[in-house]
Protein backbone atom coordinates (compact mmCIF):
# COMPACT_ATOMS: atom_id res chain seq x y z
CA UNK A 1 0.00 0.00 0.00
CA UNK A 2 1.16 3.80 -0.84
CA UNK A 3 2.15 5.52 2.32
CA UNK A 4 0.22 9.06 2.23
CA UNK A 5 0.63 11.64 4.76
CA UNK A 6 -2.49 12.33 5.29
CA UNK A 7 -3.37 9.50 7.35
CA UNK A 8 -0.69 10.78 9.80
CA UNK A 9 -2.10 13.97 10.83
CA UNK A 10 -4.78 13.37 13.61
CA UNK A 11 -2.16 14.70 16.42
CA UNK A 12 -4.23 12.30 18.34
CA UNK A 13 -3.32 12.69 22.03
CA UNK A 14 -1.88 9.86 23.88
CA UNK A 15 -4.27 7.95 26.03
CA UNK A 16 -1.92 6.01 28.05
CA UNK A 17 -0.27 7.11 30.87
CA UNK A 18 2.51 8.72 29.26
CA UNK A 19 5.11 9.15 31.59
CA UNK A 20 4.73 5.61 33.12
CA UNK A 21 4.83 3.98 29.21
CA UNK A 22 7.78 6.21 28.40
CA UNK A 23 9.79 5.08 31.20
CA UNK A 24 9.18 1.40 30.54
CA UNK A 25 9.77 1.35 26.51
CA UNK A 26 13.36 3.56 27.57
CA UNK A 27 14.24 0.50 29.98
CA UNK A 28 13.06 -2.01 27.30
CA UNK A 29 15.38 -0.40 24.82
CA UNK A 30 18.26 0.09 27.30
CA UNK A 31 17.71 -3.66 27.54
CA UNK A 32 17.86 -4.10 23.38
CA UNK A 33 20.80 -1.65 22.84
CA UNK A 34 22.91 -4.09 25.20
CA UNK A 35 21.40 -7.30 24.18
CA UNK A 36 22.70 -5.99 20.59
CA UNK A 37 25.78 -4.94 21.60
CA UNK A 38 27.35 -8.21 23.38
CA UNK A 39 25.53 -10.08 20.98
CA UNK A 40 27.77 -8.32 18.30
CA UNK A 41 24.64 -6.98 16.39
CA UNK A 42 24.04 -3.96 14.24
CA UNK A 43 21.73 -1.83 13.76
CA UNK A 44 21.08 1.67 12.17
CA UNK A 45 18.03 4.04 13.17
CA UNK A 46 17.71 6.76 10.19
CA UNK A 47 15.02 9.63 11.48
CA UNK A 48 13.65 11.72 8.79
CA UNK A 49 11.38 14.69 8.74
CA UNK A 50 9.70 17.89 8.58
CA UNK A 51 11.75 20.97 10.52
CA UNK A 52 10.08 21.08 14.23
CA UNK A 53 8.76 17.26 14.03
CA UNK A 54 10.05 17.03 16.36
CA UNK A 55 13.32 14.23 15.53
CA UNK A 56 15.57 15.45 17.95
CA UNK A 57 12.70 15.38 20.89
CA UNK A 58 12.36 11.68 20.01
CA UNK A 59 16.23 10.62 19.66
CA UNK A 60 16.78 12.23 23.08
CA UNK A 61 14.11 9.91 24.60
CA UNK A 62 15.02 6.64 22.94
CA UNK A 63 18.88 7.06 24.01
CA UNK A 64 18.38 8.92 27.51
CA UNK A 65 18.38 5.45 29.49
CA UNK A 66 20.89 3.78 27.05
CA UNK A 67 24.16 2.84 28.03
CA UNK A 68 26.35 5.75 25.63
CA UNK A 69 28.67 2.83 24.81
CA UNK A 70 26.28 1.28 22.94
CA UNK A 71 25.23 3.83 20.04
CA UNK A 72 26.41 6.74 18.36
CA UNK A 73 24.15 9.86 17.37
CA UNK A 74 25.18 11.37 14.45
CA UNK A 75 23.44 15.15 13.91
CA UNK A 76 23.60 15.10 9.55
CA UNK A 77 24.53 18.90 7.83
CA UNK A 78 25.10 20.23 5.26
CA UNK A 79 28.24 18.44 3.44
CA UNK A 80 32.11 19.78 3.97
CA UNK A 81 34.57 20.71 0.76
CA UNK A 82 36.48 17.31 1.58
CA UNK A 83 33.04 15.42 1.26
CA UNK A 84 31.94 17.04 -1.45
CA UNK A 85 34.89 15.49 -3.10
CA UNK A 86 33.60 12.39 -2.68
CA UNK A 87 30.45 10.04 -3.89
CA UNK A 88 27.86 11.47 -1.45
CA UNK A 89 27.31 8.29 0.30
CA UNK A 90 31.05 8.64 1.48
CA UNK A 91 30.70 10.59 4.59
CA UNK A 92 27.49 8.41 5.22
CA UNK A 93 29.89 4.72 5.01
CA UNK A 94 32.46 6.84 7.17
CA UNK A 95 29.47 6.69 10.24
CA UNK A 96 28.37 2.81 9.76
CA UNK A 97 28.22 0.63 12.99
CA UNK A 98 30.20 -1.76 13.46
CA UNK A 99 29.55 -5.18 15.25
CA UNK A 100 27.78 -4.37 18.73
CA UNK A 101 26.79 -0.65 17.90
CA UNK A 102 23.60 1.35 17.16
CA UNK A 103 24.05 4.25 14.61
CA UNK A 104 21.29 6.97 15.00
CA UNK A 105 20.59 9.23 12.17
CA UNK A 106 19.33 12.36 12.44
CA UNK A 107 18.77 13.72 9.05
CA UNK A 108 20.60 11.30 6.90
CA UNK A 109 21.21 10.02 2.73
CA UNK A 110 17.73 10.86 1.93
CA UNK A 111 19.09 14.50 1.65
CA UNK A 112 20.16 13.43 -1.83
CA UNK A 113 16.14 13.24 -2.33
CA UNK A 114 14.76 15.46 -0.53
CA UNK A 115 16.40 18.94 0.26
CA UNK A 116 18.81 18.26 -2.38
CA UNK A 117 16.19 17.55 -4.96
CA UNK A 118 14.22 20.44 -4.07
CA UNK A 119 16.77 22.92 -3.40
CA UNK A 120 18.79 22.24 -6.79
CA UNK A 121 22.26 21.11 -4.87
CA UNK A 122 21.77 17.89 -7.10
CA UNK A 123 20.84 17.49 -10.59
CA UNK A 124 17.93 15.66 -11.60
CA UNK A 125 19.84 13.10 -13.24
CA UNK A 126 21.67 12.60 -9.93
CA UNK A 127 18.62 12.39 -7.50
CA UNK A 128 16.97 10.38 -9.79
CA UNK A 129 19.76 7.74 -9.93
CA UNK A 130 20.30 7.88 -6.07
CA UNK A 131 16.64 5.82 -5.49
CA UNK A 132 18.58 2.86 -6.84
CA UNK A 133 22.01 3.87 -4.92
CA UNK A 134 19.78 4.27 -1.38
CA UNK A 135 18.02 0.90 -2.46
CA UNK A 136 21.40 -0.95 -3.03
CA UNK A 137 22.85 0.96 0.46
CA UNK A 138 20.73 -0.21 2.32
CA UNK A 139 20.16 -3.72 1.32
CA UNK A 140 24.26 -4.68 1.79
CA UNK A 141 23.59 -3.01 5.10
CA UNK A 142 20.91 -5.26 5.78
CA UNK A 143 22.62 -8.74 3.86
CA UNK A 144 25.81 -7.66 5.87
CA UNK A 145 23.33 -7.95 9.37
CA UNK A 146 22.27 -4.99 9.87
CA UNK A 147 18.88 -4.17 11.48
CA UNK A 148 17.22 -0.97 9.52
CA UNK A 149 14.68 1.40 10.98
CA UNK A 150 13.39 4.42 9.08
CA UNK A 151 11.22 6.83 10.53
CA UNK A 152 9.78 10.14 9.09
CA UNK A 153 8.25 12.35 11.19
CA UNK A 154 5.16 14.26 9.68
CA UNK A 155 3.76 17.70 10.90
CA UNK A 156 1.01 19.88 9.03
CA UNK A 157 2.23 23.21 8.14
CA UNK A 158 -0.05 24.61 10.94
CA UNK A 159 1.71 22.91 13.67
CA UNK A 160 5.02 23.61 12.14
CA UNK A 161 4.29 27.23 11.89
CA UNK A 162 3.10 27.38 15.56
CA UNK A 163 6.61 25.31 16.80
CA UNK A 164 8.62 27.98 14.90
CA UNK A 165 6.91 30.99 16.55
CA UNK A 166 7.17 28.93 19.91
CA UNK A 167 10.93 28.51 19.18
CA UNK A 168 11.85 32.42 17.95
CA UNK A 169 9.99 33.40 21.30
CA UNK A 170 12.02 31.22 23.59
CA UNK A 171 15.69 32.75 24.17
CA UNK A 172 16.79 29.43 24.70
CA UNK A 173 15.30 27.77 21.65
CA UNK A 174 15.25 30.14 18.82
CA UNK A 175 18.75 29.06 18.13
CA UNK A 176 17.42 26.38 16.68
CA UNK A 177 15.42 28.02 13.49
CA UNK A 178 17.50 29.11 10.80
CA UNK A 179 17.08 30.89 7.68
CA UNK A 180 16.65 28.03 5.72
CA UNK A 181 14.10 26.55 8.03
CA UNK A 182 11.97 29.31 6.95
CA UNK A 183 12.65 29.47 2.98
CA UNK A 184 12.30 25.34 3.22
CA UNK A 185 8.99 26.23 4.81
CA UNK A 186 7.72 28.05 1.32
CA UNK A 187 8.64 24.92 -0.32
CA UNK A 188 6.22 22.57 1.19
CA UNK A 189 4.59 21.44 -2.27
CA UNK A 190 8.10 20.37 -3.65
CA UNK A 191 8.86 18.77 -0.58
CA UNK A 192 5.45 16.66 -0.26
CA UNK A 193 6.26 15.92 -3.90
CA UNK A 194 9.71 14.67 -3.28
CA UNK A 195 8.82 13.18 -0.13
CA UNK A 196 6.14 11.30 -1.91
CA UNK A 197 8.50 9.88 -5.16
CA UNK A 198 10.66 8.96 -1.86
CA UNK A 199 8.23 6.51 -0.08
CA UNK A 200 7.15 5.14 -3.36
CA UNK A 201 11.10 4.14 -4.54
CA UNK A 202 12.71 3.30 -1.05
CA UNK A 203 10.07 1.87 1.09
CA UNK A 204 11.56 -2.30 0.55
CA UNK A 205 10.86 -5.13 2.13
CA UNK A 206 14.61 -4.70 3.75
CA UNK A 207 14.30 -1.20 4.80
CA UNK A 208 10.35 -0.13 5.51
CA UNK A 209 9.95 3.33 5.91
CA UNK A 210 7.80 4.09 9.28
CA UNK A 211 5.69 7.04 9.31
CA UNK A 212 5.04 8.99 13.01
CA UNK A 213 2.11 11.52 13.43
CA UNK A 214 4.32 14.15 14.58
CA UNK A 215 1.65 16.69 15.32
CA UNK A 216 1.38 15.29 19.22
CA UNK A 217 4.90 15.24 20.41
CA UNK A 218 3.66 12.79 23.29
CA UNK A 219 1.97 10.24 21.07
CA UNK A 220 4.82 10.92 18.52
CA UNK A 221 7.18 9.81 21.05
CA UNK A 222 5.98 6.76 22.00
CA UNK A 223 5.30 5.86 18.41
CA UNK A 224 9.11 6.60 17.22
CA UNK A 225 10.39 4.35 20.88
CA UNK A 226 7.47 1.31 20.14
CA UNK A 227 9.00 1.02 16.69
CA UNK A 228 12.23 0.69 17.46
CA UNK A 229 11.66 -1.74 20.36
CA UNK A 230 9.93 -3.75 18.06
CA UNK A 231 12.48 -3.59 15.43
CA UNK A 232 15.32 -4.56 17.38
CA UNK A 233 13.40 -7.47 19.15
CA UNK A 234 12.27 -9.11 15.61
CA UNK A 235 15.80 -9.14 14.83
CA UNK A 236 16.55 -10.94 17.80
CA UNK A 237 18.32 -12.06 20.28
CA UNK A 238 16.52 -10.10 22.52
CA UNK A 239 18.22 -11.81 26.26
CA UNK A 240 21.05 -10.87 28.04
CA UNK A 241 24.43 -13.55 27.66
CA UNK A 242 24.85 -15.92 29.91
CA UNK A 243 28.16 -15.91 32.25
CA UNK A 244 30.54 -18.61 31.17
CA UNK A 245 31.80 -21.46 33.67
CA UNK A 246 34.83 -19.47 33.32
CA UNK A 247 33.89 -16.05 34.65
CA UNK A 248 31.60 -18.28 37.23
CA UNK A 249 34.62 -19.83 38.80
CA UNK A 250 36.61 -16.80 38.85
CA UNK A 251 33.87 -14.43 40.63
CA UNK A 252 33.30 -17.42 43.24
CA UNK A 253 37.37 -17.88 44.20
CA UNK A 254 37.79 -13.72 44.27
CA UNK A 255 34.72 -13.16 46.26
CA UNK A 256 35.24 -16.22 48.97
CA UNK A 257 38.58 -14.53 49.42
CA UNK A 258 36.51 -11.19 49.60
CA UNK A 259 38.69 -9.50 47.25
Amino acid sequence: MPINLWDYETGAHYPGDYDADLAELQERLAHLFVALHVHKRKAIIVCEGWDASGKGGAIQRLTARCDPRTFKVWPIAAPTDTEKAHHYLWRFWLRMPGAGEVAIFDRSWYGRVLVERVEGFAKEAEWRRAYDEINELEAQLCYDGATIVKLFFHVTQEEQDERFAKRLAHPWKRWKVTEEDLRNRGRRKDYLAAIRDMFDQTDTRWAPWTVIDGNNKKSARIAALTAVAEALTAAGPAEPPKVSPEMERLAQALLKRGD
